[in-house]
């Protein structure tokens, strides 16, 4: 069972990770490549635990320490639980907890795409979204409506960031993702998605898109869907790269919807 300890000043350098550390600070913390991750809730901590990911520490409020007690015995002896009053808390981290528990994790080791996309036949291929609110909230929409896996362009945001993580529901930690190189976006990288089978659709509003309905859309048995910016969609070059370009059917005027809406949809439609 982790170790409580009860922290006298919001002062302690034991608390940085939970408020005082940027985003990209987390992610160089230990090293380049294996930074921390924060993880806020017991159901999103519980998710992480049950991916394999390594717990650092937790920061438990007081009022929520007994409704903790099953998921505090999930972890190492040698792993701090610091305890805080519930105002404190609030302080700290500047906004009300969601069931008043946070973890720091160990960042998992990145996967590679093949590595991604070993037991794959369905998805979803994300082209430099920044906001990663609509990152995570796509994340977990790809986790229930059957993605087997995400890739991202190399300027795509992290899902393993804060919010993401927390917007997502820990299902980031379920779904297999991996970033392409530089090199190799977009034309090698989404030729390398047809080389294995994949029909390879735009989520796009261009002359010529197959209405997401279709039934042909249905015919391939592996489908990858890439889906653009929140601002300005995809690259002309990038949508050159693929197969074919789809959209959604809409009315009332509306030419187009948020990608973490339209990316839901796209799912309900082509990956179950």
């Amino acid at each position: 069972m982790a170790l409580v300890t009860r922290i006298e000043s919001l002062d302690d350098a034991r608390l940085d990770v939970y408020a005082r550390l940027s985003d990209h600070q987390l992610r160089n913390r230990l090293d380049a490549e294996r930074g921390v991750v924060v993880a806020e809730s017991r159901l999103v901590v519980e998710v992480a635990l049950d991916s394999g990911l390594e717990v650092l520490s937790l920061l438990v409020d007081e009022r929520d320490l007994e409704a903790s007690e099953g998921l505090l015995e999930r972890v190492g002896d040698d792993v701090a639980a610091y305890v805080l009053p519930h105002e404190q808390v609030k302080r700290l981290v500047g906004y009300q907890v969601t069931r008043g528990l946070l973890a720091a994790l160990r960042r998992p080791r990145p996967l590679t795409p093949d590595e991604a996309l070993a037991h794959a036949r369905r998805v979803a291929v994300l082209e430099d979204l920044v906001d990663v609110t609509n990152v995570g909230a796509l994340f977990r929409s790809a986790a229930a409506l059957g993605a087997d896996a995400v890739l991202l362009s190399p300027r795509c945001a992290d899902p393993l960031v804060r919010r993401s993580v927390r917007v997502s529901m820990g299902t980031v930690f379920r779904v297999p993702w991996a970033r392409f190189d530089a090199r190799d976006w977009p034309a090698a990288a989404l030729s390398g998605l047809r080389g294995r089978g994949f029909d390879v659709m735009a989520m796009a509003l261009v002359e010529g898109a197959v209405p997401l309905d279709d039934a042909s859309l249905l015919s391939s048995e592996r489908r990858a869907l890439v889906f653009g910016t929140e601002g300005t969609g995809l690259a002309r070059r990038t949508i050159e790269a693929c197969d074919r370009s789809v959209v959604i059917p809409m009315g009332r005027g509306v030419d187009s919807l948020n990608v973490a809406a339209s990316s839901a949809v796209a799912f309900w439609q082509l990956f179950r």
